[in-house]
């Protein structure tokens, strides 16, 4: 098996690490702010972890809407498909700037509604405040996924890698001035953190639109362009395979989301501890997710082309790929467990929870490693309904009750929330490994050959 794989290593991780890099800037965004506001107290950091978690599941909702392009823009690239790609950027766009525009009027609904989860008064109040700012981001995040995810479906992955740092070196030097008051800046603490992520965010959308509209390279594309208003058709097939994966991302982001909720019940601290473990746990599972989609593109591609036994490969190599980089990260995060948390916080409680729930991250990598790998090459073959479905049941009626059954009932406190989520990881991992070997099998493609688009 591994020579069949050998000659998709070197592809995929070209396409992949600018993706990685690129992926890595969503959550350094988070990193930051968390390492920031961290340094001026633990409620700060504690109300920082309830807006993100407050407001990831609407953000990741969008990103997931709009990664749908990208194996519908991969399987035309494969085909030479000029007509479909110029409908695809123009489509794209119109669905990423609509869907941005409700996820940041969604987001203002927030706040209100906050007191409903019992978290510390306290916590509450700094973190209202910080979702109203932060939820206006989520239009021009959305603007740069449209355009982005067209170029990355391309396999023009480098743009957006450099455009995500050059962002996010503006919203940390902004972060630093805004929430510590240097540099002539008003010290606005907390809430100087999500004025410099809006800020960094425009300016992501901005640069990402002039790329694709102005680029030398992408001429051919914007040359096929009849009309710049949307084909219902093709917006009828981008929602058709980027709502599921909305889904199925919301899930998820939305079962650890609860869990944080649920860790809150239990005070600051535990909550403190919980956004340190769960941010540097979001790293590395966004590297993942480059691979992962890398392996979107690449079996994508190759499907498109109609050659189904080298997608099968890519995406066994992204299998290996991801799994070799995330039991590496299991070992530096069981190897760094009582140093890592410094960054965040020096308040011993909150240092010596972040270290015990580094321990049940570190075991939960390789799941969620595999997890993410399977997504990404299902995505490619188009199959984006069925792995909502597991994630649903796994994530909430596994997952969420036997944590809160460890975690409240048999009072193992935070340790037993995270624990549950273990367990609902490592299911998601097992059934879309067994489902993707099952798909691309020659006898099961046989029996079922997938839909050809019809022009």
């Amino acid at each position: 098996m591994l020579q069949y794989i050998r000659p998709h290593l070197r592809p995929t991780l070209l396409l992949a690490y600018p993706v990685v890099l690129s992926q890595l800037g969503h959550i350094m965004v988070s990193f930051v702010d968390s390492v920031l506001v961290g340094r001026t107290g633990t409620v700060p950091l504690a109300a920082v972890s309830l807006g993100v978690n407050s407001t990831n599941v609407i953000m990741i909702l969008g990103i997931g809407l709009s990664m749908g392009s990208v194996p519908l823009v991969a399987a035309a690239d494969g085909r030479r498909d000029q007509p479909a790609l110029s409908r695809l950027l123009v489509s794209s766009v119109w669905l990423s700037m609509l869907a941005g525009l409700a996820l940041a009027g969604i987001g203002q609904c927030v706040p209100p509604l906050m007191h409903f989860l019992g978290q510390p008064p306290a916590v509450e109040a700094m973190a209202a405040p910080w979702v109203r700012v932060i939820s206006w981001s989520f239009l021009p995040l959305m603007v740069f996924q449209g355009f982005r995810e067209f170029a990355e479906g391309l396999g023009l992955t480098r743009q957006a890698m450099w455009l995500s740092v050059l962002a996010n070196v503006v919203n940390a030097a902004l972060c630093y001035a805004l929430v510590f008051g240097h540099w002539g800046a008003p010290a606005m603490g907390l809430m100087g953190s999500a004025w410099a992520t809006l800020i960094a965010r425009i300016l992501m959308a901005a640069l990402m639109a002039a790329y694709v509209l102005l680029a030398p390279r992408l001429h051919t594309y914007r040359a096929a362009v009849h009309t710049w208003l949307p084909d219902a058709a093709t917006l009828g097939r981008l929602l058709n395979v980027g709502a599921p994966i909305g889904v199925q991302m919301a899930f998820e982001v939305g079962a650890f989301a609860t869990a944080a909720i649920m860790i809150g019940w239990l005070g600051a601290v535990p909550l403190a501890a919980h956004q340190v473990a769960i941010n540097l746990a979001s790293i590395t599972y966004m590297a993942a997710s480059g691979i992962s989609a890398a392996a979107t593109i690449r079996v994508g591609k190759l499907l498109g082309g109609g050659n189904l036994a080298a997608a099968r490969q890519a995406g066994f190599a992204a299998y290996l790929l991801g799994f070799g980089f995330m039991g590496t990260m299991a070992i530096l995060f069981i190897a760094t467990r009582h140093v890592a948390p410094l960054l965040y916080s020096h308040d011993p409680a909150v240092v010596a929870q972040a270290a015990t729930l580094l321990l049940i991250a570190a075991l939960f990598q390789v799941s969620d490693g595999l997890q993410v790998m399977g997504l990404g090459a299902l995505r490619g073959l188009e199959d984006v309904k069925v792995p909502s479905v597991v994630a649903l049941l796994a994530y909430w009626a596994v997952a969420l009750p036997l944590g809160y059954f460890l975690g409240f009932g048999l009072h193992l406190g935070a340790p037993g929330v995270w624990s549950g989520l273990l367990v609902g990881l490592s299911i998601v991992a097992g059934v879309l490994l067994v489902r993707f070997r099952r798909e691309t099998s020659p006898e099961f493609a046989a029996a079922h050959p997938l839909p050809v688009e019809v022009h």
